[in-house]
């Protein structure tokens, strides 16, 4: 499998992501949301990173690689990049407490989110899934 194959296969599995992420809030479910959210964030901009020619690397948070490969990108792209990585940070600090919740003090993912942090959540996997789409869109019209 090629990097543009792999970088379409994980944008379909962010994508799928962020569909059960959304049912998820309507059932009410907000530690999932959260947790699916950051898995699509991860998965978006590992297929970014695939989309330029960068092998991402295997830990969660991807922003570091974003910053220091910007050049690579399109322009319209690089002037995301700061927002990406921020949203990439932010959710990354989220993975582990929406999955377990606080085990060292005893707070389960339900005590932990409430619905304000499952919409803000998929407010900004929307906008990097939106970025990661625009990219592939860009790259496969190249080879048209």
């Amino acid at each position: 499998m090629n990097s543009l194959e792999l970088a379409k296969s994980n944008i379909r599995q962010a994508e799928e992501r962020f569909r059960h992420a959304k049912e998820a809030l309507t059932s009410g479910n907000f530690p999932y949301v959260v947790r699916q959210c950051q898995e699509a964030v991860e998965l978006a901009l590992k297929a970014s990173l695939r989309l330029v020619g960068i092998e991402p690397p295997k830990w969660h948070d991807v922003g570091p690689v974003l910053k220091r490969e910007r050049e690579k990108f399109p322009k319209w792209f690089q002037e995301k990049v700061d927002e990406l990585a921020s949203i990439s940070r932010s959710l990354r600090k989220e993975r582990e407490l929406a999955m377990y919740g606080d085990e060292e003090a005893g707070v389960s993912p339900e005590e932990l989110y409430i619905r304000s942090d499952a919409e803000y959540a998929l407010k900004l996997t929307e906008i990097v899934l939106f970025n990661a789409n625009k990219l592939l869109s860009e790259i496969e019209n190249r080879y048209i």
